[in-house]
Order: structure tokens, then sequence, then C-alpha cells
């Protein structure tokens, strides 16, 4: 439940790794597929063994970053380089095998280049260029000859040949040679095209998505600076109101004192319900005066969501004893299912009961459905009053609004911020049927958390 708010280092690097295990299995594939159409479709004589084993060894590579991924060990910048290498020593051994400079596909040297310049900074960058171009350099003099792109070779049957078979010999090598590069240089196109238009897609999909995310996290960040500022001016309210607080009960119970219940007893019960209100509000006071500085994870305990539930509706029964109440229980849930009982949540929870209390009338009451699984709680809160306006529901919780006969004031805008902030949602929505309804949906402890809890604590 709390591992939204935990710093995720190293989230982009591993990303990059991550990418680069998929663009590995793409090589893999455009090689393999090469490899084939060449000996099968082209009829060209290459060393499959050589060949073959090289793929094997960049497959074992993908298996070690696959595993490697799935390990929670920092994944570094050096360690991406290192195995970006690896791909270009793969590369020119490979390209090596099958004619060097001379391979119509020798432009892969940019594939490395641009991964790097994509993931890693400008020294890396810096540096894959001059190995590659220093591996380029070096695939000029040294590789084994396509012997499809020989178009010249000299043999002892040609000597019997007459000049002017000897030259149509020679006219038919050269157009299989130039056969060769055009479909090599028709391969490089495709594969080309299709590799930059899907990072162009995967590329703006991650700049939108990072948009958003930061439109999120500045519009979560105005709505927390917010919250302080009325956190703030609520405790100032709190110590303000004390002393006068104080005051009112003093003279409240001296009052009791004063006109005795059997000889007034009207005024009495009045003084009563006076005084017991005042009770509540000191207990507001202290509650507030207490939970002042202290953590999230700290004014919560691990508790299962059925016990749970019954605390937040006991709690609000204290003080909304005489409003109906019916409650449905999913009968498919998670009995072993647990959840953070922070107090700020069951405040959270209870604001909207109440207000869905004040806007029911008596004797219809409202509706509170329960549901969950593993990972997430589901609660639905209905009322059969009037509903919301349609204006408010565009902006619920999102800002603090004028209070109404209803409720809906700042507690509301708390609450929103409240199950944000723990990566839960909450929506509000008027029925057809007549009356508005609140549906809260929250994380569950996961159950790796507990097991390590219990592991650890």
């Amino acid at each position: 439940m709390l591992s939204h708010i935990l710093p995720k280092a190293e989230i982009s690097i591993r990303e990059n790794l991550r990418w680069l295990y998929i663009l590995r299995n793409l090589m893999l594939f455009a090689v393999t597929f090469a490899v084939f159409i060449a000996v099968n479709g082209l009829g060209i004589n290459l060393p499959q063994n050589q060949l073959w084993l090289a793929i094997f060894a960049i497959s074992i590579l993908n298996l070690y970053t696959w595993l490697r991924l799935r390990t929670p060990e920092e994944v570094t910048e050096h360690e991406i380089f290192s195995q970006i290498c690896m791909d270009v020593l793969a590369l020119a051994y490979l390209l090596y095998l099958t004619g060097g400079a001379s391979n119509p596909i020798i432009w892969v040297f940019l594939l490395p280049l641009i991964v790097t310049a994509i993931m890693l900074p400008q020294a890396y960058a810096w540096n894959m260029v001059i190995i590659t171009s220093c591996v380029y350099t070096v695939l000029i003099a040294y590789n084994v000859p396509l012997p499809a792109i020989e178009p010249h070779l000299v043999h002892p049957a040609m000597a019997e040949l007459t000049p002017e078979m000897s030259l149509q010999l020679h006219l038919m090598n050269d157009r299989r040679y130039f056969n060769l590069h055009v479909f090599g240089m028709w391969f490089g196109f495709v594969f080309s095209a299709g590799l930059v238009a899907f990072f162009v897609v995967e590329l703006s999909n991650t700049l939108k998505e990072r948009e958003r995310n930061l439109a999120d996290a500045r519009e979560s960040a105005l709505r927390d600076e917010r919250v302080v500022s009325l956190g703030t001016l609520a405790a100032s309210a709190a110590h303000d109101m004390g002393t006068p607080l104080g005051t009112i009960a003093i003279l409240t119970h001296e009052m009791v004192e004063d006109f005795p219940e059997h000889r007034y007893p009207e005024l009495y019960q009045k003084l009563m319900i006076v005084q017991q209100q005042i009770d509540r509000c000191k207990q507001a006071l202290s509650v507030m005066s207490a939970s002042a500085g202290e953590m999230r994870a700290e004014s919560g305990k691990v508790m299962l969501v059925s016990e749970y539930i019954d605390e937040v509706l006991n709690q609000w029964r204290a003080h909304k004893s005489a409003t109906r109440m019916k409650l449905f229980v999913s009968p498919n849930v998670d009995m072993a299912a647990k959840i953070i009982a922070e107090r700020t949540v069951t405040h959270s929870i209870i604001n909207i009961l109440n207000n869905a209390a004040e806007a029911s009338p008596v004797d219809a009451g409202i509706e509170f459905h329960a549901d969950w699984n593993e990972e997430n709680l589901f609660l639905r809160i209905r009322d059969f009053g009037p509903g919301l306006p349609a204006e408010f529901i565009d902006f619920a919780g999102h800002q603090p609004v004028k209070s109404n006969k209803q409720g809906m004031g700042v507690g509301l805008f708390l609450t929103y911020t409240t199950i944000k902030r723990l990566g839960g949602t909450i929506q509000f929505s008027n029925l057809d049927s007549g009356g508005a309804c609140v549906e809260i949906s929250l994380p569950l402890l996961a159950k790796e958390s507990i097991h390590d809890e219990f592991a650890y604590g």
C-alpha cells in the first residue's frame, strides 16, 4: 500500500536495459532470417557453423540480460555500455564471416551507435563512434569474401571458353553481384524503416506518458501544498479553540449543578446535550493534537479488511446511531486480505458516510457496499437524497468549495486528497433512481509485504 510513494531509483536505466533486451531479440530474429534467406534463397555458400555459433553466443548474452532484469541489483550505465560493446563484437564477427565491409548490410553498425546515443550520456556515444569506426575499418581489409559476390573468379574450365563466352559469364556474375546488393539495400531499407517507425511511436508514447505523469505530479504537489496549508490553519485553530472550549465546559458544568434535573428537567436535558457536544469537540481536538507530526505509517496498523470495516462502521455509529444503514458485503471476498488501518483513511470514509447520512431522508437511510480481493478494497456508499449538482461532480474533491447544507466542503477535499495520496481512487456520480453514489478503491497490503514484515519485523 505504501509502495507507490517510495522512491523508485534507477527506473530509467533499468528500462533502458529492458529496451536493449528487446532490440537484441529483434536483431537475433533479423540475423537468423538473413542467414536462412542467403543460404536457402540465394544459394550463397556461407560458413554456417561459425554463423550459428555467433547467433548462439548472442542468445546466451540475451538470456543473461533477461535474468539480470529479474534481479533487484542496481543497473549501471557502464553495464549497459559493456553489453552494447559485446553486441558490436558479435556483429563484427558475423560481418567478418560474410564479406566484411562489402556486405550490403554493413549499415547495421549504426544501430549500436544510435542506441548508445539515446540511452547513455554523450561521452559513451563518442566512445561508440570510435569503436564502430575502428571495427568498420578493420573489416575492410580482413574478412571472408562472399562467394556470390566474387564476379571474376578464375576457374580451369574458363581457359577453354572463347573470349565472347568468357565476357558473357563475367556479365552474368556482375548481374548476380548487383542483384545481391539490391536485395541487401532493400532489406536494409525495410528493416530500418520498421525500426525507426517502432522507435518513433514508442518514444512518442513515452514522452506523452511522461508529460501526463508530470502533470499529475504537479497537480498532486499543488494539492498537497493546499492540504499542508489547511493542516497548519487547523492546528492553529485547534490551539486557539482549546482555551474558550475549556471555559465553556466549566460554565456548562456549573450550570448543570445550578439547575438540577428534578427541578428543571427540560433545561437539564438540554444542558446534558450541550455537555456531550463539548466533550465531542474536546475529543476531536485531542485527536488532532495527538496526530500532529506523526508519520502516516506510524499512525496506522495492519488489520484484516473485515475487522477494519467493522471498526470504521462502529466509529461512525457512535455519532450517527439514529441513521439507518443497509450493509452489503460480497460473499466472494478474500478473508485473509489485510490493510493498513490509517487514521486519515478512517476519517475520510467516515466523512463520506456523514455526508451521505445528512443528504438522505431519515426513513430512507444509506447503503454501504463492500467488496475486496487480494489487491484492492472497493467501497460503494449510496444515499437517497437529491443528488449532487452537475457542476459539482466535475471538480468534486479537486479543490475546496464553500460548505453547504450537505456538508460537501473542505472535508471532501481532504478526503479526496487522502485517498489519492494512498494510491486509491474516488468517484462521484448521481444515480438514475435518485441519490448520489461515491465509489472508493483502496490498495491492500501485498502478501509479500506481510511476509517481509514478519521476517524482519
